[in-house]
Formats: structure tokens, C-alpha cells, sequence
């Protein structure tokens, strides 16, 4: 072995297989650093740059505005691997924050990339009917008595209107010389409870939809004065068929479906993690976010001292 280990070709063979490995390894080097320093744009995504452009500007772009397309799209990707290598993306809530939202649509689009059938959405339909009702609707022409001309005797001057109008019909010529300008519209058709509640005030709309159609009614009081009030169509609340709001209910198909692929997809993840929580100076245990517990484990929180709780 002595003898061995002084043969020149074995010194050789030894030196040459150091050197080998030592060019692989700058080579290897090499290779890898000169890949960190490229930048590859797909066709997609210049695709995608030209796309935007054009929904933008409704036309495409010069081969200049293009060029400055691909130059904004180089400059983002050189800024953004300029700021990991500096660890800007450490401890930042702002991309904490950004790279759990795109976690949750990955979850979610995988919903999104089933279609459903007709006869799926019909029967979902038929067990949300609820939330495709069609709330009433009425048209209706108001005289208004303002408080702020009239004060207190609004409401008695709307009384005597009431009484002078008797079996007027709606267009009547002698109710626009009894009311007072309104800052809106006089007229108002198919409005319904929540429309009629933003103009002129819950209370105002449930009065307005106890009215019978046909004839001048009130003193009705909203926040704006009072109201002589003539209803002449009243639309009642109703439930549609499936072929009417089959878009909404295949929207709303869709809606629960990313949520509960959010929801499964989130109980799986969450399910690998024990969150350790900072023991008080007392030495009582920790409490967790009521929001935050009621979506894990009951085993999967644990002080810091190890005692899972």
C-alpha cells in the first residue's frame, strides 16, 4: 500500500479528478447564476400586456407604447427579485397578506373550474328559492308639504289638500297648485321597499305599502315632510322560475362552491400547524381569537412551554 500510495500516475489520477470536480462546481455555479440573472417572457404573457393595453385604450398598441409594455414588465421582475435577495419580503404584512389571498382564490378556482349541469342548478334552486324572491313593487305619485315652509301645519295642510283633492284623479291640474316643489321626482314607478325607504325613509315605505291602489291617501310622514300619496299599481312580491334568474342562480351556485372550497381547502392546511401562544406574566393560559378557534382543531393550539390546550 506504502508502494502504492508513491506511484506518480496514482498522484495524477487524484489531481485530475480535484480539478474535475472543482470546474463542475463553478461551472454548476455558473449556470445557476446566470439563470438568476435572466429574465424569460413568455408569449403568454406578452400576450397578456398587449390585452390589457387594448381593453384600456380600445386599440393596440405601437411598436414603442409595446416596447415600454415590455420594458414596465422587466423593471417589475427586477425590482422584485432585487427585493427578496434583500429579504424585503420578510416579516411584511402587506405581502403576508397579498400571498394568503392568492392561496385562497388557488382554492377557490378550483371550484370555479367545474360547470355546473342544468339539472344540478335547478336542484339548488329549488332549495334557494328564498334567495331569488322578487320583492313588491308600486308606482306612485306623492304631493309634498314641506315642515320647513309649512311648520307645524304641514300635516293639517296636508289633511285639508287631502280633502280638497276628494276623487281626483292622479293627474289632476288642482294637486300641482296644492303641494310644494320636491327636490326629487314627483312620480315614482316600480320602486320598492328599500328604494322607497332611501328616498324618503323606512317608515314612509311601509306606509306607502299598505296603500290601495286608485285613489289619493294620507297624510303620509317621511323624513322629508308629509305626503299625500296616489298608488296607482301595486306589484306583490312573488318567487321567479328557474328560467328567469337562471344566470343569478348559477352566480350564486358558484359563490358557495369557491366558499366551501375555501373552507375545506383551508381545514386541510390549517390541520398541519399547533400555534404556540405566549404564556402571561400570571401564568394563566393564553386565550385564543374566538374567530380564530372556532376554525381549528380543539387540540391544535399550545402554550409555549409546549402544554397543548
Amino acid at each position: 500500500m506504502k508502494r502504492l500510495l508513491q506511484e506518480p500516475l496514482l498522484h495524477f489520477l487524484l489531481v485530475g479528478v480535484v480539478l474535475f470536480a472543482a470546474y463542475s462546481y463553478q461551472q454548476r455555479g455558473r449556470s445557476v447564476e446566470a439563470s438568476a440573472q435572466e429574465i424569460r417572457l413568455t408569449l403568454d404573457e406578452l400576450a397578456q400586456l398587449e390585452l390589457v393595453f387594448e381593453s384600456q385604450w380600445q386599440r393596440p398598441p405601437t411598436p414603442d407604447e409595446f416596447g415600454r409594455l415590455v420594458e414596465n414588465k422587466v423593471q417589475e421582475e427586477v425590482l422584485y427579485r432585487e427585493a427578496v435577495a434583500m429579504g424585503l419580503d420578510q416579516d411584511d404584512t402587506i405581502v403576508k397578506r397579498r400571498m394568503a389571498q392568492k392561496m385562497q382564490f388557488l382554492a377557490e378556482d378550483v371550484a370555479a373550474a367545474r360547470e355546473p349541469t342544468r339539472e344540478e342548478l335547478q336542484a339548488w334552486f329549488e332549495n334557494h328559492r328564498d334567495l331569488f324572491a322578487l320583492p313588491a313593487r308600486r308606482s306612485f305619485r306623492h304631493l309634498y308639504f314641506s315642515t320647513d315652509r309649512r311648520g307645524e301645519r304641514a300635516e293639517s295642510e296636508a289633511s285639508e289638500a287631502l280633502a280638497r283633492l276628494g276623487d281626483q284623479p292622479q293627474d289632476s291640474k288642482l294637486a300641482d297648485s296644492l303641494a310644494d316643489p320636491f327636490m326629487f321626482q314627483d312620480y315614482y314607478a316600480d320602486s320598492t321597499p328599500e328604494e322607497m325607504a332611501r328616498d324618503f325613509g323606512p317608515a314612509f315605505a311601509q306606509a306607502v305599502a299598505k296603500l290601495a291602489p286608485g285613489s289619493w291617501q294620507g297624510p303620509v310622514e317621511s323624513g322629508l315632510g308629509w305626503h299625500l300619496v296616489f298608488v296607482d299599481t301595486a306589484i306583490p312580491s312573488r318567487f321567479p322560475s328557474f328560467e328567469e334568474v337562471e344566470p343569478d342562480v348559477r352566480n350564486a351556485w358558484l359563490g358557495e362552491q369557491k366558499a366551501e372550497a375555501w373552507r375545506r381547502g383551508y381545514a386541510e392546511l390549517r390541520a398541519k400547524y399547533t400555534v404556540l401562544l405566549p404564556v402571561p406574566p400570571d401564568g394563566a393560559a393564553a386565550a385564543a381569537p374566538a374567530s380564530s378557534e372556532a376554525a381549528r382543531p380543539p387540540d391544535a393550539l399550545a402554550r409555549d412551554d409546549g402544554v397543548p390546550r
